[in-house]
């Protein structure tokens, strides 16, 4: 029997990758992909291929077990809820109950490292409480632990560039970037996979840097010099306040500095090439890749 795939969040930059890898080098039929968005009319051009489109509201959870019916593989795209605390759990932890109530045969769900109780990160709990609703479900499971993208690099390193500084409280934390569409690489081939084990994987980058490797590596490729300068918690979140971001967001940002101080986004794994089939993507490459971008 030909299993059918759901992607939710298919509007956003993974999800958009995801199923780029399905359709490619997965050779998932369009016919056998189910793509989820609050908005489809987003997704045409998926449409036109022959994927089914289907509206779903994570806030709304008769829209996600209507949506999941008929899917046999559900893959559960972490949201990006930040700004209201609570709000991102609630929104996962019923789309784990849509999928029970569908009766989903395999569930797959994007985490992050080591989100168990004493992580810095202020959303940890979140993937916390959905991988243990995941895991009291019943249905069988596939975590994915999904590492810092170097994506990520763009929320602050042009603004280094430009001023010349970083401002940091990581200290001599590392952390082992990795491109996202390795990452997307990897779920992808997970979620096409006939695996009827529950299973958590860590998806990193091949590599770990601390924030003064990332600066150096940055300066070696655009010619610009970046200094560090080490602040506390505190320091940086004020900074950023007075820069404009709302606390929400500078709380988030400050976090992760604090895991990565703390050694908790350090881990190296080869989850990303064992599943993908395919080397990853280096840091040096993507900064060279993405040199105009980060310039601005």
């Amino acid at each position: 029997m030909t299993e059918t795939f759901l992607v939710t969040g298919a509007s956003g930059h993974l999800g958009r990758a995801v199923i780029k890898h399905l359709l490619g080098e997965q050779k998932v039929a369009p016919a056998n992909i189910i793509v989820t968005t609050r908005n489809p009319e987003n997704l045409g051009d998926l449409a036109a291929l022959g994927v089914t489109v289907r509206a779903a509201d994570f806030d709304d959870q008769a829209s996600l077990a209507k949506a999941f019916t008929g899917a046999d593989r559900v893959l559960i795209i972490s949201t990006n809820e930040l700004a209201i605390q609570g709000k991102r759990r609630e929104q996962q932890l019923a789309a784990v109950a849509a999928a029970s109530k569908a009766g989903v045969g395999h569930l797959l769900y994007t985490s992050m490292p080591d989100p168990e109780p004493g992580s810095p990160v202020v959303f940890a709990p979140d993937h916390y409480d959905t991988e243990q609703a995941i895991k009291a479900s019943g249905i069988p499971y596939t975590i994915f632990r999904n590492g810092w993208y170097d994506e990520n690099l763009f929320n602050g390193l042009p603004q280094a560039l430009a001023s010349g500084h970083w401002y940091t409280s990581a200290g001599d934390g590392v952390i082992s970037y990795g491109a996202r569409d390795d990452y997307a690489a990897a779920i992808a081939a997970g979620l096409a996979s006939d695996t009827r084990e529950s299973t958590t994987y860590t998806l990193t980058g091949p590599k770990a840097y601390t924030t003064a490797e990332v600066a150096a590596l940055v300066t070696e490729v655009t010619g610009k010099p970046i200094q560090l300068v080490q602040l506390s918690d505190d320091a940086l979140a004020q900074g950023l306040k007075a820069a404009g971001l709302p606390e929400f967001l500078a709380k988030a940002l400050v976090s992760f500095d604090a895991v990565t101080r703390a050694g908790g986004l350090g881990m190296v794994t080869d989850s990303v090439e064992k599943l993908s089939g395919r080397k990853s993507v280096s840091l040096k490459q993507f900064v060279e890749a993405n040199k105009a971008a980060l310039l601005g």
